[in-house]
């Protein structure tokens, strides 16, 4: 299965200021011109053409899409996730903090089918990772495998205790994936933890995490609540994005 994935970092790209280095959000209030020239670069190491590099309008929904052929940046229309069997059609999602989901699985004939998800709180609560696998699916994949990357770690990822509500509602057992929080309530909430606990729930036998905090690792990654904490006017994204290579 020719498949590459990657979890991109800052690291290589033209922005500067806030957003220094590989900023890929047409969304940001970045230079277009920046962003266009970062998306290139990382479309060159997907071995794609940047035309062919399709990413979405994220809403932090639990909606999927199955794509067949490329929109423009453009027209991206509004969904958290992504599947395709499409050569050469690289798919990708941005995050600042949230949790970037790739997945990878095989068709009978062994063709690859591909997806990639974003998942903030309310999408992974909501069912993206699920709904995304039920894609793959569709299209015939099976043996899914998947790889959460980079994201905000429990550590720095600080929330009031009456959020966990909804998540231990659901299962009882999510309450293992807060802890107390450094001040009084609050509690720490471990994203990566709670996506990788729902894709087993899922069925899904090998699930591998990039244990990369985006918060801590400013070299590395943007972050959007440490551009909250700082006062500053907007932050950049990462690309995670995946395409199965002629």
């Amino acid at each position: 299965m020719n498949v590459f994935w990657k979890f991109f970092t800052r690291e290589g790209g033209v922005s500067k200021g806030i957003y220094e280095g590989l900023n890929c959000g047409p969304g940001s209030e970045d230079d277009s011109m920046a962003v266009e020239e970062n998306l290139r670069r990382a479309s060159a190491e997907l071995e794609c053409l940047e035309s062919r590099l399709v990413m979405l309008h994220q809403i932090h929904s639990d909606k999927c899409l199955i794509v067949q052929d490329p929109w423009t940046v453009n027209e991206r229309p509004q969904a958290d996730a992504l599947v395709t069997d499409k050569h050469a059609l690289g798919i990708g999602v941005l995050t600042a903090d949230c949790t970037p989901v790739l997945f990878k699985s095989m068709k009978g004939d062994g063709a690859p089918v591909i997806g990639a998800a974003h998942a903030g709180w309310k999408g992974a609560l909501g069912g993206v990772l699920e709904n995304t696998i039920a894609a793959i699916e569709k299209l015939g994949g099976e043996d899914v495998e998947a790889m959460i990357g980079p994201c905000i770690s429990q550590a720095s990822y600080e929330v009031q205790e009456q959020f966990a509500e909804p998540f231990i509602e659901r299962d009882d057992v999510a309450e293992k994936f807060f802890m107390n929080g450094k001040r009084e309530w609050h509690l720490q909430f471990d994203i990566a933890g709670y996506c990788a606990f729902r894709l087993a729930q899922a069925g899904i036998k090998k699930v591998d995490i990039l244990d990369h905090d985006t918060y801590g690792m400013e070299d590395l990654y943007y972050s959007y609540r440490r551009t909250t904490h700082r006062g500053e006017k907007d932050y950049g994204r990462q690309l995670s994005a995946i395409v199965i290579r002629p």
